[in-house]
């Protein structure tokens, strides 16, 4: 899912990962607001629910994940791309559970997610900056937010591994070492101050996209509420 941590471990009061975290706070906020992901989070939506938010976020990673074998040799996304990372076979391993054998013949996008997707298509394959923008939210906040929101569901659903794979990172031993570790290469990354205000802005941007992803899955979300 699109949540990051709150509570870096290092002093971040100077620094480019600080500049982010304080200049896209408002627009984090305004994702957190969603009903969607606060009613399936309560138990209150039915498994279904969380399925279809699962179907939307892999294809989100399906482009992302494309975008970043890209940059593999890039000097300025490669040190973030990291194999530990990756997303999309515990997403499929997820979707297989939750709806068999064929489940991808299951999975399409709202027209949210095509815009989320288009917005990689235009920007995360040919700017790396903007690619590293959209892995920043996307991972950091897998690794930070995303935990709370595993044990949630855990709680909410009796899921163990089956069905929270996408939230299991089972080669990052230390979660609060590498995520310190990417704000370092944040700090370090070789971006001039015009550039910084532009990587800013597509992390704004990103978080608005999955506000209206959120948004698509609440217009439907009278289908999804516990009787």
């Amino acid at each position: 899912m699109d949540m990051l941590d709150r509570q870096a471990s290092v002093d971040d009061s100077a620094g480019f990962a600080a500049r982010i975290k304080t200049e896209t706070d408002a627009a984090h906020r305004a994702t957190e607001q969603s009903r969607f992901v606060g009613d399936l989070l309560a138990g209150k939506l039915l498994e279904e629910g969380y399925t279809a938010l699962l179907a939307q976020t892999y294809l989100v990673y399906e482009a992302l994940e494309r975008a970043g074998e890209s940059h593999a040799d890039d000097a300025l996304a490669a040190p973030f791309i990291a194999p530990e990372l990756i997303r999309l076979p515990s997403l499929a391993a997820d979707l297989e559970f939750l709806l068999g054998s064929r489940w991808r013949e299951q999975v399409v996008a709202k027209p949210a997610t095509e815009r989320y997707i288009r917005r990689l298509e235009e920007v995360a394959f040919t700017s790396p900056a903007d690619f590293v923008a959209h892995h920043y939210l996307r991972y950091l906040g897998d690794l930070s937010g995303g935990q709370i929101i595993r044990r949630m569901l855990e709680r909410a659903y009796g899921y163990e591994v089956d069905g929270v794979r996408f939230y299991i990172f089972d080669q990052i031993t230390k979660p609060k070492v590498f995520k310190d570790e990417y704000r370092a290469k944040l700090d370090r990354a070789p971006l001039t101050a015009e550039a910084q205000t532009r990587f800013i802005a597509e992390v704004n941007l990103a978080y608005g996209l999955n506000g209206a992803l959120f948004a698509d899955l609440e217009a439907d979300i009278d289908r999804y509420l516990v009787k």
